[in-house]
């Protein structure tokens, strides 16, 4: 088995096709057909399912390419030992986040990337906590922000921010970020929330009963950029972080007030999967992750407070 086989596999996977693949690597399809062909020889079952539209991983083939991913991971960490501790870097890093925080850290994320490391690929997931977790242990993501999740022992992790989440309404609601609603108050008010499994739900609810109230949702909707639209189109007021509407409350496009008696708050934490080192890309993107956070939180742009020193 040669790492040229495992490179092979890697950008066959990524792009299913042989002749894509070829082109990319600048090498001719038959030895790159060949290079395949060994490996699977070696481990003895197929590692890609051909069709008339190119070659998919059989499942044995996603164990593999799980593996191949690592070794690939740890050849990059090995070079970069030879490289001094701030020269630019390569390689590849996937960054896991929420899409309210996607929202607001992607594009500051990108720009110190692209000042510190601008021949690294950047590859930003966004999903929810569940899926970014799934796809942490099964080595897909390298790093990620994630809303406290159950399961923490399958993770390397260090608070990052407890944030707060506002009222949000349209502008004839006359919201202000500075005025304070109780959270008894919107007892009777039409709401626009997301499922009763979504992680924001659930700290809703157990914030109503802490109240006294019952809440009467009208909509349900799992995507936060939906659940926008829905109040600016006055179909009733919504619970979100203050961070990824900020511009539209500054454009006058939404109001949002901060709800207190109880006050919601949702835990993120930064995370590296548990059995496998962090890389160099990762451990920057990390670092970067809190940098932006302490610049937000300092704007007043993502409000909530700060947890724990970097290290």
């Amino acid at each position: 088995m040669e790492l040229s086989q495992l490179r092979t596999l890697i950008h066959v996977a990524e792009l299913g096709s042989l002749s894509k693949a070829a082109d990319r690597l600048h090498i001719a399809q038959p030895a790159l057909s060949r290079q395949v062909r060994m490996l699977e020889e070696e481990l003895g079952f197929a590692l890609f399912l051909r069709h008339g539209r190119g070659m998919v991983l059989s499942e044995q083939g996603k164990e593999v390419l799980t593996h191949a991913m690592r070794v690939m991971a740890e050849i990059d960490e090995i070079r970069a030992t030879a490289t001094p501790a701030n020269a630019p870097l390569t390689g590849e890093v996937a960054i896991g986040l929420p899409p309210t925080v996607a929202d607001i850290i992607s594009l500051p994320l990108a720009a110190a990337f692209g000042k510190a490391h601008p021949k690294a690929k950047l590859r930003l997931v966004s999903a929810y906590t569940g899926y970014l977790l799934d796809w942490m242990h099964r080595g897909e993501v390298d790093v990620a922000v994630l809303y406290d999740p159950r399961m923490a022992r399958s993770l390397r992790s260090r608070p990052l921010l407890l944030e707060n989440l506002f009222l949000i309404g349209p502008p004839d609601a006359g919201f202000s970020t500075v005025r304070a609603v109780s959270f008894a108050s919107l007892a009777g008010k039409r709401l626009l929330l997301p499922s009763i499994k979504h992680g924001l739900r659930i700290i809703v609810e157990r914030c109503a009963t802490d109240a006294g109230i019952t809440l009467d949702v009208g909509i349900e909707a799992d995507s936060y950029s939906a659940l926008k639209d829905l109040v600016r189109n006055g179909h009733g007021w919504t619970i979100l972080p203050l961070a990824p509407i900020h511009a539209d409350v500054t454009a006058g496009l939404l109001t949002a007030a901060p709800l207190i008696d109880p006050v919601p708050v949702r835990r993120l934490i930064l995370a590296y999967p548990a059995d496998r080192p962090a890389s160099r890309l990762a451990r920057f993107a990390g670092q970067a992750i809190e940098d932006i956070a302490k610049d937000l939180v300092g704007r007043a742009v993502w409000v909530g407070q700060l947890l724990g020193p970097s290290p």
